[in-house]
């Protein structure tokens, strides 16, 4: 007897399919009777020939093989190796058209999963040059037939695909990247091998002061020395401009994780500074700092103006990070609370909000399911909540808790659309209404989209 509900595609096999929308990671989304297939690079409104890879019961993944009839807003990448690489997944789609599809993202989840349909969500703040923004970068090391290669894995691979020019780094990270591949090839140090845990460098950070010209470049090494250090410190002195520290972090685990527990400077300072707005931030190897501060520095004037500060109010800045959104608040707002259950960020935000003279914020270490209850019993009722969570979005008792303590409103920033529709959704049940939604992109060509939400206390007209 056959089996029921089989899938009706087949590994191996090449069908023509209609991509009718996009995913959440940028991939096409098409249907073969009834049945979800996704395709990496497709784009809606496609006519695609795909060769299935994986079938799974309710969904299958393909390989784009043709495109038949493609979208008006396909573009041809500016990346020669956009195809293998996975840092980007949208540089095939016209910049007007990245930014529609993620307000869509955003509606959509809203809708479906919120089921807030009647909520404003405004386009897509998109950057004014959607190239070259990144001031952070973090890119594995290896090597390939002999050739120390520096770069980005390959899409769902760890398989680096060595790069010159990285079109979405700031162009000194780029520099970074390629004078410390020649600084190893020359000197001669080892690169990691994650197969047998051998060798030493493992990746190289580098981070950008895009208002200072200050450079670091972070070493990650599997072991605790770096042979022919002095040589190579002098050589990435004398080829790097506006380089101040050199920092080495150690990280000798048999892991996927980026930076270790042990880090070292071997030069130069211990931080580098970059400003956002009027605020000074000093950012070191393992600080939070958002890596695009233009866009950043929209999007922080955006939650001023959502948290409708008038001088007096009491604020709660729920997941504060290192406090950059705290300090944007507190120029406006009688005293502001950062929650953030990461210490050394917590210490960041202490020594920025000093740095910067700002003497109303007070930071608090501690998860926020434990502290805000605390606050709440202590008497703390914030007149504005401002909530910037992790992708998960926010524990039940978090919300909760938000409710009740009944501020006017609160501002929620959101990294992942799905997680930010199911919290707005439950808030919807405390009486709390969603009255704006501004998606912001804070990094083009890829699909991550920001969003920036503006809810109020439901009052009597909202009732009727």
């Amino acid at each position: 007897m056959a089996k029921q509900n089989q899938p009706p595609v087949i590994p191996g096999q090449t069908y023509t399919i209609d991509i009718v929308n996009m995913g959440h990671s940028g991939e096409g989304v098409g249907r073969y009777e009834d049945f979800t297939v996704f395709v990496p690079q497709a784009l809606p409104r496609e006519n695609v020939a795909v060769k299935i890879i994986t079938v799974k019961k309710n969904y299958a993944v393909g390989k784009l093989t043709a495109i038949h009839s493609p979208s008006p807003s396909r573009i041809v990448p500016e990346c020669h190796i956009f195809e293998q690489c996975g840092g980007c997944q949208l540089q095939h789609l016209s910049y007007p058209a990245q930014l529609e599809i993620k307000r869509q993202q955003v509606l959509d989840a809203v809708n479906r999963i919120g089921k807030l349909p009647d909520v404003t969500v405004h386009p897509t703040i998109g950057a004014a040059d959607p190239w070259f923004y990144r001031n952070k970068m973090q890119f594995p090391v290896g090597s390939s037939d002999g050739q120390v290669v520096v770069g980005c894995y390959a899409r769902g691979t760890h398989d680096i695909i060595g790069t010159d020019n990285c079109l979405i780094q700031h162009q000194a990270n780029n520099i970074i990247a390629r004078e410390v591949r020649a600084a190893i090839a020359e000197i001669g140090i080892s690169t990691y091998n994650e197969h047998t845990g051998q060798g030493v460098v493992r990746h190289v950070l580098g981070r950008v002061g895009t208002a200072t010209g200050e450079i670091m470049v972070v070493l990650v090494t599997a072991s605790e020395t770096i042979p022919r250090q002095a040589r190579l410190i002098h050589r990435l002195h004398d080829s790097i401009p506006g380089l101040v520290s050199i920092v080495q972090n150690i990280n000798n685990k048999r892991t996927n994780i980026i930076l270790g527990d042990k880090t070292i400077t071997l030069w130069g300072q211990d931080a580098i500074t970059d400003r956002l707005g009027e605020f000074t931030f000093e950012i070191s190897a393992g600080s939070f700092f958002q890596v695009n501060t233009i866009q950043a520095e929209k999007l922080y004037n955006k939650a001023v103006e959502y948290a409708g500060l008038t001088g007096c109010e009491t604020v709660i800045d729920a997941y504060c990070g290192t406090g950059t959104i705290t300090l944007f608040l507190a120029r406006h707002a009688g005293k502001v609370y950062g929650i953030e259950i990461v210490e050394s960020a917590i210490l960041d935000a202490r020594r920025n909000a000093a740095a910067n003279n700002v003497s109303n914020a007070e930071f608090i270490v501690g998860d926020a399911v434990d502290v805000m209850p605390k606050m709440y019993r202590q008497g703390i009722r914030p007149q504005v909540i401002v909530v910037d969570p992790p992708r998960a979005g926010c524990d039940c008792k978090v919300l909760e808790t938000f409710m009740r303590m009944e501020p006017q409103r609160m501002v929620y920033v959101s990294c992942n659309p799905a997680s930010l529709a199911r919290d707005l959704a439950i808030l919807a049940e405390g009486d709390y209404v969603t009255r704006e939604i501004q998606p912001v992109d804070m990094f083009p060509q890829t699909y991550h989209v920001e969003t920036i939400i503006m809810m109020t206390k439901c009052g009597s007209e909202d009732k009727k």
